[in-house]
């Protein structure tokens, strides 16, 4: 089974990202555990990560062998935390001056929400909701960069360049938050005009996070520096740290984040290029 895998591994990419994402799209649309008192979609990432070790149990591969490795593992951790927080820090301060030049009181606030392209969200405080958001992020980034900058770029590597694979799981990780979008439509929270351009203003940043992600794997050697950014930006930046005027709550989160991702994006592709990376990934 395992060498059918590797004889054509674009298409055994797109079937493994085929049953991750029906699984996906179950869960946000007809499941919905994110509008549970759980608040979070976290069934098809802990099925992502058994899929994940199914395969590579097939393919007789080792977590190490796509990047989850146990060497250098806090000073990874540390330089994707510092990417994070200093990128956020930026977004943060831009997200206040632009609404305070508006003449609105701005604080901070810790809960915990849901990320929303329509801005409504549901508010949890206390301690628990708040443990419950760092254990369901840490599940999400070890399935996500584990499958897509892990195991479908290890895949493709196989027998096609570096760049070409950088690009494909690139590509496979903006199809995968369409499904955001795609459950608004079908709650008839936006139209289909609303749809397509949420769709592609989605598949292109989360395109240039997996592009960053994917060149941070080639600089490490390991997946965990992505794995700590990835958190940051979901748990701090959309789920936990919050900007609070008097229309509401993140009403310019969308904002913050496209900053601090286009920002860290163009530092990690700097460093990158002055690097040239890790040959060997």
């Amino acid at each position: 089974m395992g060498e059918r895998i590797k004889k054509n591994t674009v298409l055994s990419c797109l079937i493994i990202f085929g049953i991750l994402i029906l699984v996906h799209g179950l869960e946000a649309i007809v499941v919905r555990t994110d509008e549970t008192i759980l608040g979070e979609n976290f069934i098809n990432k802990i099925f992502g990560i058994i899929i994940i070790f199914i395969v590579l149990d097939l393919l007789k591969w080792r977590p190490g062998d796509i990047g989850f490795k146990g060497e250098k593992i806090r000073r990874s951790l540390g330089f994707g935390v510092f990417l994070g927080l200093a990128t956020y820090i930026v977004a943060y301060c831009i997200e206040i001056i632009i609404l305070r030049s508006r003449g609105s009181d701005v604080s901070f606030g810790l809960f915990t929400t849901g990320f929303s392209l329509t801005g409504e969200t549901t508010m949890h405080a206390g301690i628990g909701f708040v443990l419950l958001c760092i254990v369901f992020n840490v599940i999400n980034v070890i399935m996500e960069e584990g499958a897509f900058r892990g195991l479908f770029n290890r895949l493709i590597r196989l027998d096609h360049s570096p760049k070409y694979a950088l690009l494909f799981q690139a590509l496979l990780f903006g199809m995968w938050h369409i499904v955001t979008p795609l459950h608004n439509l079908v709650d008839k929270d936006i139209d289909f005009g609303a749809f397509v351009g949420l769709s592609v203003g989605y598949f292109i940043l989360a395109g240039l996070m997996a592009i960053k992600w994917g060149l941070l794997y080639r600089m490490t050697g390991n997946l965990y520096t992505g794995m700590a950014d990835h958190f940051f930006n979901n748990c701090v930046g959309t789920n936990l740290l919050h900007v609070i005027t008097d229309g509401g709550v993140d009403e310019l989160m969308i904002v913050r984040v496209v900053i601090a991702q286009l920002l860290s994006f163009a530092l990690v592709l700097a460093i990158s290029r002055k690097t040239k990376g890790n040959p060997d990934f």
